[in-house]
């Protein structure tokens, strides 16, 4: 996680900007953003509310891009690489952007509202350069692009809680929203798309609403989800985000994915349909699997006492051989863990690793990801 402290000064605010600084929000630069990256309660009590009850989130920095008309669907189909004919109406997947190479140019969602008109949910700090790269491709499809960042609050409820918590202030029947699905309804009286999303690895819902809403809708989710007593709702910052993506094994834009990392290595063949037909990186992305991945992406945990950090060194029987993606303590499930690619012979469970942390060669081991999934 890109973040660092920073100066109030030509930074992009969310809607919320105003909302973070009352409640004591910890700002700092995230890609070029004005963001909370915690609150008073700290990262760890935001981490462990959102585990156990409830944690809301501003993504309001998310990009939103809508393709619409008679070519939408070949279109996306053609720059992404999952299979956007099988989404039907109300449904949405996970997906990425690939270059000629097959590497990654962003992981985005893709929510399917009907046969000529799909949105294209995109990481903040590439929403310019995704921008970019769809219109690049345009040609002559029968399609209108439009970067609709700026009309859309994003407000994410996550956590055990997080149903009933909605449930309180929409007509919309919840429960019959599957993961990764979405209607659009009310939400305290304000019109919205509400999708069974998240970045957490919690049951929860992501909400986008017109910005001039998005005070109105935080605030009523705090007072709704009892904010302030013991088992309420916490508001949560980038830090909570990034070790609870990180406990549930989700890749972060930056770290375990980019422009030179092909989604095969990083874990996601699952979203790489090659059978589907041509798309960009397609033939690039055959060839390294006809040839056999080199590297693959691996979650460990510390044996000897100590904490693996990004960037680190990954070292096996003596050499360099790999580096860590991310890495921190994780608050849940009280170890120290990462991500880290490694050359594919030694990516099997149990493969002890030993990470160069500020100069000691520590032990760690290759262990099953994600490191934790949520109770069903």
């Amino acid at each position: 996680m890109e973040a660092k402290m920073t100066p109030d000064n030509e930074l992009k605010k969310t809607p919320l900007n105003q909302a973070h600084r009352a409640l004591g929000g910890k700002m700092v630069d995230f890609g070029g953003w004005d963001m909370p990256v915690q609150y008073p309660a700290g990262v760890i009590e935001e981490h462990m509310r959102t585990r156990t009850a409830a944690g809301l989130f501003d993504v309001s920095h998310m990009g939103e891009i809508w393709v619409e008309g008679a070519d939408a669907i070949p279109f996306v189909n053609g720059i992404t690489t999952n299979d956007v004919t099988k989404l039907v109406d109300g449904q949405a997947h996970y997906s990425a952007l690939t270059n000629e190479k097959g590497g990654v140019v962003d992981d985005l969602l893709v929510y399917r509202f009907g046969p000529e008109k799909l949105l294209l949910v995109v990481n903040a700090g590439t929403t310019d350069k995704d921008w970019a790269w769809i219109t690049s491709h345009k040609a002559d499809c029968d399609i209108v692009l439009t970067n609709a960042s700026a009309d859309y609050c994003q407000i994410a409820v996550q956590g055990p809680k997080a149903l009933s918590i909605l449930r309180a202030l929409t007509d919309v029947n919840l429960s019959e929203i599957k993961y990764y699905w979405f209607t659009t309804g009310r939400v305290d009286g304000v019109e919205a798309i509400i999708s069974r999303t998240g970045y957490t690895g919690e049951d929860g819902f992501e909400v986008y609403a017109a910005p001039e809403y998005a005070e109105q809708l935080w605030n009523k989710l705090l007072e709704t989800g009892g904010y302030g007593g013991p088992d309420g709702i916490l508001p949560a910052g980038l830090a909570a985000r990034n070790t609870l993506r990180l406990e549930s094994g989700m890749s972060l834009y930056g770290h375990e994915l980019g422009d030179d990392i092909i989604p095969l290595e990083a874990g996601l063949g699952w979203i790489t349909k090659l059978q589907k037909g041509n798309f960009i990186g397609r033939d690039a992305l055959a060839a390294h699997k006809e040839a056999g991945i080199k590297r693959k992406l691996v979650g460990f945990e510390m044996i000897d006492k100590g904490i693996a950090r990004d960037g680190f060194d990954i070292y096996i029987n003596d050499e360099k051989c790999g580096v860590v993606t991310s890495a921190s303590p994780a608050p849940f499930l009280k170890k120290n863990i990462g991500l880290a690619f490694v050359p594919t012979e030694f990516a099997n469970i149990g493969q002890e690793i030993k990470i160069d942390v500020r100069g000691k060669l520590l032990t760690a081991a290759v262990i099953e990801t994600p490191f934790y999934r949520r109770p069903k």
